[in-house]
């Protein structure tokens, strides 16, 4: 099983749809399905389903361990990966100080007992964001780069009252994903 860890965007599905159609001219650029938005918290990868048992009560543990009750997140502000001038990812943020500390304090529990139990850690810093699209090549990067400069998208805002562990299957038109359990703050 391929496994992540995420806040999913419910009912913000047709907001990120709109930023990416002003993405849409970019040539090279492949959109990740706006329905499935989500906030990875912790890539798990692939995992034998034998460990669920145990992950989730480590998960469940990590939600604990963290100490956030329900609160509000707004997501808006573009971004990319690694930066400007080679990018392979376009991203969606989440406004400092709107969500941004609670989602830093949940991975950085769900880390800590994840790489306890032998999961990679991290290689990058943390920084909460909604992936718009995966750059295949840079015909379209001047728009990228355009839009990223002088566009400041609001999404919109969600209230986050539980992390999800999430199977990503991998098929022809993409992933598919479907939560495997809920772990409410």
């Amino acid at each position: 099983m391929r496994l992540f860890v995420s806040v999913d965007l419910d009912g913000l599905g047709d907001e990120v749809a709109a930023v990416q159609e002003r993405l849409a001219g970019a040539e090279g650029l492949r959109f990740t399905d706006p329905s499935q938005a989500h906030v990875t918290l912790k890539f798990l990868g692939d995992t034998d389903e034998s460990r669920l048992p145990a992950l989730r009560d480590e998960l469940a543990g990590a939600v604990a361990d963290a100490d956030v009750d329900p609160f509000e997140a707004t997501v808006g502000g573009l971004g990319v990966f690694p930066h400007l001038e080679y990018i392979s990812v376009v991203w969606l943020g989440v406004r400092e100080g709107a969500g941004d500390a609670e989602l830093t304090r949940l991975h950085r529990a769900l880390e800590a007992r994840t790489v306890a139990m032998g999961f990679d850690p991290e290689e990058h810093e943390f920084t909460p964001h909604v992936t718009l699209a995966r750059m295949e090549h840079a015909g379209g990067k001047d728009l990228v780069q355009t839009a990223v400069r002088e566009t400041d998208p609001e999404v919109g805002s969600l209230t986050v009252s539980e992390v999800r562990l999430t199977e990503s299957r991998l098929g022809a038109d993409g992933p598919t994903y479907e939560t495997v359990a809920a772990f409410p703050l």
